[in-house]
């Protein structure tokens, strides 16, 4: 039996400690400016990201990487016996899937394995670590496709984001919602609902009441969260993560509650400031 080794792209936000623990594949994404184009979390962070729109006023955009960029990351790995297994960006969110398909019909049927994780961010780190666990144990890569494909359905992702000036840039919202919203200090809270962001909440003040909203709604299924893995995701948004970090250390009984950054095209759809929290059923 081949030696299985994952692969997901830089939307996953993994710590740098589990990638080189775990062996975990990145293929980035690219953050696009008017005067240049970066490897997510390779070329540009996302604090640069914030300086630029800051200054600039104009959000990147951000772009998939290209079937070329699939088969030069996994050609190592299939070239060494390892078979691959390949967790990707929701598909409802961007061409990457789409991509990584067309790259691994280059490769000889049932090496690569590409499944849409139909989440973003932290969510597809629960998918990759649960992936990585199974590989370790020796599971072969199309049974790990297929647990993954069925734990997928059992993420749950939500975030409250401080400013919905990204989203409208970004096309997310109509002007007359980015100037209510502001208006009103409206603080939306996003949930991942078949591989697509859907706003479930709509808080009025203060930022904390929608991180409380987030909590709240998490607390009232800790009995029936996966014991294993929780994750908090923020983009700048330190204390929101400690705050919920205390809570669910305290309410749920999660084994391991890791704080992970986002990177710089979650930062670029979301903002700075947003705090995010994912585990599964």
């Amino acid at each position: 039996m081949s030696i299985v080794k994952i692969f997901s792209d830089s939307t996953s936000d993994l710590p740098q400690g589990w990638k080189d623990t775990y062996d975990i594949g990145i293929v980035p994404l690219y953050v696009v400016f008017d005067n240049g184009t970066f490897k997510d979390g390779v070329e540009i962070t996302p604090e640069e990201v914030y300086r630029r729109v800051a200054a600039g006023g104009a959000l990147p955009k951000t772009a998939a990487p290209s079937p070329a960029d699939f088969i030069a990351a996994f050609q190592p790995a299939i070239s060494s016996g390892h078979d691959i297994v390949y967790i990707s960006l929701s598909s409802s969110l961007s061409s990457t899937y789409q991509n990584a398909l067309l790259a691994a019909g280059e490769f000889p049927e049932g090496r690569v394995h590409v499944v849409d994780s139909e989440t973003l961010c932290g969510g597809i780190a629960l998918l990759v670590m649960k992936a990585t666990r199974a590989a370790a144990k020796g599971e072969s890569a199309a049974n790990i496709a297929a647990m993954i494909t069925e734990a997928r359905n059992r993420v749950e992702s939500e975030f409250v984001v401080d400013t919905l000036d990204y989203l409208y840039m970004g096309g997310r919202c109509s002007g007359m919602q980015n100037f209510i919203g502001s208006l009103l200090k409206i603080r939306p809270v996003l949930r991942l609902v078949d591989g697509a962001i859907v706003p479930v909440a709509r808080i009025r003040g203060k930022k904390e009441k929608a991180v409380e909203q987030m909590l709240h709604h998490a607390l009232a299924n800790a009995a029936d969260m996966d014991k294993e893995l929780l994750i908090i995701a923020h983009t700048l948004a330190e204390e929101d993560a400690k705050i919920l970090e205390t809570a669910l250390r305290a309410q749920t009984g999660v084994e391991e509650i890791a704080v992970i950054h986002a990177g710089c095209v979650i930062g670029s759809h979301c903002g700075p400031a947003t705090v995010g929290l994912m585990y599964m059923r």
